[in-house]
């Protein structure tokens, strides 16, 4: 593989001050006065477009998967083909965490039966998580690629170029949507019905 190291860390720099600065929309900033499934579309475009312009190639969301949520019940019904302030907020919560989750477990994190001022509830804590997520994921990416930015900080994931912060992103990936699916599995379970925790020597 050949990668400029100049050009990737412009990127990295570019997109971690993209990161810093990105905000889900606050729960009172989200149009509520119903939208048609088009401009639900270009509006979630707008809040989950996380990509830079040379990467845009597919879209964050489609009609087709919007009806499949209704149709599924993870997104409540449109009012009249109207979606408002609560579908919005179901979306953008749907969406980013589909990235990482099935359909099924994001039905059980996220029922689409909830009340409004439940929705509002969750839609808030999940934009602050989200926010101190991507906090969080920029130190990392900071610190992994310090030796890249002649950085002198030293950890065990510290990588020497471009093709070793790819597989090491790729690895982190994997453990990441692996732990969330293990916690996941664990809903309704307790000590007597939810496996051994015997930590193995």
């Amino acid at each position: 593989m050949n990668f400029d190291n100049d050009l990737v860390v412009g990127k990295l720099r570019r997109w971690e001050k993209f990161l810093a600065a990105y905000r889900l929309p606050e729960w009172d900033a989200i149009p509520d006065f119903g939208l048609y499934m088009e401009q639900v579309v270009q509006l979630l475009k707008q809040y989950l477009d996380y990509l830079p312009p040379e990467l845009r190639q597919t879209e964050p969301i489609t009609a087709a998967a919007i009806n499949n949520y209704v149709r599924t019940k993870l997104l409540p019904e449109p009012r009249k083909k109207r979606y408002y302030r609560i579908h919005i907020a179901y979306l953008i919560m749907i969406r980013t965490l589909k990235q990482s989750l099935r359909l099924s477990m994001l039905q059980t994190l996220l029922p689409g039966d909830l009340a409004e001022e439940d929705v509002k509830k969750a839609y808030a804590a999940f934009a602050l998580r989200h926010q101190r997520c991507a906090k969080y994921f920029i130190e990392q990416v900071r610190l992994t690629a310090a030796a890249m930015f002649d950085r002198e900080v030293t950890t065990e994931l510290n990588v020497r170029d471009t093709p070793e912060m790819i597989v090491s992103a790729a690895i982190l990936s994997g453990f990441t949507n692996l732990f969330a699916e293990k916690l996941m599995l664990l809903e309704g379970k307790t000590l007597a019905d939810g496996g051994s925790i015997e930590v193995q020597k």
